[in-house]
């Protein structure tokens, strides 16, 4: 979608987020907002052997219905980068580009940021380096109301709501021959490396 688009944070985003930031004219993320549980805010969804598996960033319990999104700190009582790593490492360790990417991956889970705005802002600058993409990204700096507009996207892209995007297929490494959408960038990446752009 060409002109002006808004979106929400999210960890490791699905693909379809990413389509919108190579097709829009400028890209906005919503730092505004309240926190809203269950979303891709803090979690990604990622292919294994088992099948489709959600990996998500703990933060630290409180009101969250009223905590702001770039109030949320990451809970690091739990062994949460650990268990990310080793599931993005047994999941993808024998696709094509693995090796290419994972130390910067690994680098930016590693980092130890406090915020998840910080965690997400790092990691969305990694994988748009990996993509070749080029896009200025601005953050809001006052909250609007979702009024159905066709150019909001804050709450449209959910684990909760079916991708309405297309995306072109692609061999996965655990596909078995169906191809799975809606999935992280990290399945895109780690699969198609710098032939990635061709299948937003």
């Amino acid at each position: 979608m060409a002109g002006k688009i808004l979106l929400s944070f999210a960890y490791f985003p699905p693909v379809e987020y990413f389509s919108l930031i190579r097709n829009a004219d400028q890209v906005f993320i919503e730092r505004e907002e309240n926190y809203i549980k269950q979303t891709y805010r803090n979690r990604c969804r990622i292919l294994t052997s088992a099948g489709v598996m959600s990996l998500t960033v703990p933060v630290i319990k409180g009101d969250l219905l009223k905590l702001g999104i770039k109030e949320v700190t990451i809970d690091y009582s739990k062994r949460w980068q650990q268990v990310h790593l080793r599931a993005i490492a047994s999941a993808y360790g024998k696709s094509p580009y693995f090796q290419y990417y994972f130390e910067e991956i690994e680098r930016g889970l590693l980092h130890g940021y406090r915020f998840l705005i910080d965690l997400n802002a790092d990691l969305l600058d990694t994988c748009l380096r990996f993509l070749n993409m080029s896009k200025r990204i601005s953050y809001t700096n006052s909250f609007s109301q979702p009024e159905g507009k066709e150019n909001d996207f804050r709450y449209r892209i959910s684990p909760k709501i079916r991708p309405s995007h297309k995306q072109a297929e692609y061999i996965q490494v655990f596909g078995d021959g169906n191809f799975v959408p809606g999935l992280s960038i990290l399945d895109l990446i780690l699969n198609m490396g710098p032939e990635s752009l061709t299948c937003i």
